[in-house]
C-alpha cells in the first residue's frame, strides 16, 4: 500500500456537504484498436469537450463504452478522476497526463474523490445527481493506452482508483460545474479507495 491520496480523509458521516469542481467534461474521441482484447476496440480514449454535455442512466451523450461488461452500464455510467491525483502520476511517470488520460469522464478537483462510500450522493450544476459506485479496477488495455507495463498491480496499489457512479437524476454537466457530496450512504461500508486496496488485486483483469 502506497501513500493515500493527500486530498481530505474525512469519514462517510463528514463528507456530506464536501464541494469541488469539475475542470473537464470528457467523451469518446474515437475508438482505438485493442486486438489484445476482449472486444477488439476500446473507448478509452476521452478528451474534453466544450459547453454543457447531457447525461442520461448509461453515461454522457457522445460517450462510447466498447466493453459494457466492465467499464459501463448504469452501474458504471459515468467514471471520475481526481486531478490531484492525476497530478501525482504525472509527477510518478514524468510525463503530462491532461483530463481524460484515465479514460475518465470527470476531472474533478479540490475533493477526495475516492474517499467516497458506495451510495454517497453529489449533486453536480443545478440539476444532475450522481450515486457513487464502485473504483476501478483496470485491465492491460489501459497499460496498453499509458505505454507502462505492469500498470494494473501498480495502479491498484497506488490508491488513486477514480470512482464509477450511477446516475440517480440526468441532467447536464460542463468544465465550471460545482460538485457537493448531498448525502452519505447508509450503512457506510469500505470507501472507494479501501475497497480497491483490499478486492482489486483478485478482481482485476491482467490479460483483457
Amino acid at each position: 500500500m502506497t501513500e493515500a491520496s493527500p486530498t481530505c480523509l474525512a469519514g462517510a458521516a463528514d463528507r456530506l456537504g464536501l464541494t469541488g469542481t469539475v475542470d473537464a467534461v470528457c467523451v469518446v474521441h474515437q475508438l482505438i484498436d485493442d486486438h489484445a482484447g476482449s472486444v477488439g476496440v476500446s473507448g478509452i480514449d476521452k478528451r474534453p469537450v466544450s459547453g454543457p454535455v447531457r447525461v442520461r442512466p448509461l453515461g454522457l451523450h457522445g460517450d462510447v463504452q466498447a466493453d459494457r461488461k466492465h467499464h459501463g452500464g448504469t452501474e458504471k455510467a459515468v467514471y471520475a478522476y481526481a486531478a490531484e491525483d492525476a497530478q501525482w502520476w504525472a509527477a510518478e511517470l514524468g510525463r503530462e497526463l491532461p483530463a481524460g488520460s484515465f479514460g475518465e469522464n470527470l476531472r474533478l478537483s479540490g475533493i477526495d474523490l475516492d474517499g467516497a462510500h458506495p451510495g454517497e450522493r453529489w449533486q453536480i450544476g443545478d440539476q444532475l445527481v450522481l450515486e457513487a459506485t464502485v473504483p476501478r479496477i483496470p485491465c492491460a488495455t489501459f497499460g496498453r493506452w499509458l505505454d507502462q507495463p505492469g500498470w494494473v498491480k501498480r495502479f491498484l496499489a497506488a490508491g488513486r482508483p477514480g470512482t464509477y457512479f450511477k446516475v440517480i437524476t440526468p441532467g447536464k454537466v460542463q468544465a465550471g460545474d460545482r460538485a457537493a457530496v448531498i448525502a452519505v450512504a447508509e450503512a457506510p461500508g469500505t470507501s472507494i479507495r479501501e475497497t480497491a486496496w483490499r478486492y482489486g488485486p483478485e478482481r482485476a483483469r491482467p490479460n483483457d
